[in-house]
């Protein structure tokens, strides 16, 4: 007479809920959360794979490392495939009226606000970090802009603009000086608005 077979050891199968087509999009949903919460650095795999429901390799199957994970994150706030269409394709005179708008109105939005302060917090003590404000906020949308707009010294004026956006968000959202930090966002556009012009497009 045999016995019950017996158990396997290792890893337990992964439920359809932990792989199904919603897994991934609830990770980067962890990851956000738990970044803008702890910061880069007292976010772990384990801590955004417990978050989201799944088990921590599948976070490493999805998006690699911490880093990768963190960069995927932040990507979702900036969606560089459509921002950088959408504000080269308009007139050439209010490039930066529309490039000021997005920039506010995405820090406006407490859904990407939040991972966004994650980074910049972040960026000042981690390289990871930094790295990623590098990739995404200046060679992936700054950059590919200035660029797209064929005048001289494309990267040096993106790292120009760059400066004067990332400046206002820290003085704004970070550590909120007055009266920078009440002011009405659209002021902030109207205000802002020829200094990237000028940034992008005089020759």
């Amino acid at each position: 007479m045999t016995g019950p077979a017996p158990r396997r050891r290792g890893r337990p199968s992964r439920t359809e809920e932990e792989t199904g087509p919603g897994a991934r999009e609830r990770i980067l949903e962890a990851a956000r959360a738990q970044f803008a919460e702890r910061g880069y650095d007292k976010t772990s795999v384990r801590g955004i794979g417990k978050a989201a429901g799944v088990d921590p390799a599948l976070v490493h199957h999805y998006f690699g490392t911490k880093d990768e994970v963190f960069a995927a994150a932040i990507e979702v706030s900036f969606e560089p495939a459509a921002v950088v269409p959408a504000i080269v394709g308009g007139p050439r005179d209010s490039i930066g009226e529309r490039l000021a708008r997005f920039f506010i109105g995405v820090w406006e939005n407490p859904a990407s606000r939040a991972p966004l302060l994650a980074i910049v917090r972040s960026a000042l003590t981690h390289e990871a970090a930094a790295k990623v404000l590098r990739t995404f906020v200046l060679r992936r949308l700054l950059e590919r802009i200035a660029a797209e707009l064929d005048v001289p010294d494309p990267k040096f004026r993106a790292e120009l603009a760059a400066s004067h956006m990332i400046g206002i968000a820290i003085l704004r959202y970070v550590i909120q000086v007055e009266p920078m930090a009440s002011a009405d966002p659209e002021r902030i556009v109207e205000m802002v608005a020829p200094t990237l012009q000028r940034y992008l497009t005089e020759a």
